[in-house]
């Protein structure tokens, strides 16, 4: 599990494989907009991607984010994840 911040407080959980290009993609995008949160890679934690599952119709589809509100998104746009931070916010 690597975390893209350390802080304790992410607002979200990415769940991704190292293979995945879109997720490598996403991972810049909010890299670059200083946008932090937990990565998980569900091939290390099989575990987790029972939650990939659960948010997906019982697919393993990646980049699945999961907000601190429950709410999932599947590979959605760096605009998508920027307007569900500033409704948490």
């Amino acid at each position: 599990m690597s975390d893209m911040t350390k802080t304790g407080t992410e607002l979200f959980t990415m769940y991704t494989t190292p293979w995945c290009g879109y997720c490598k993609r996403l991972k810049s995008q909010l890299a670059r907009e200083g946008i932090t949160g937990r990565e998980v890679n569900i091939e290390e934690h099989p575990e987790s991607a029972e939650i990939v599952m659960k948010a997906n119709g019982g697919n393993q589809t990646v980049p699945t984010l999961v907000f601190s509100d429950g709410a999932a998104m599947t590979n959605p746009s760096l605009a998508q994840v920027k307007k569900k931070l500033t409704e948490l916010a």
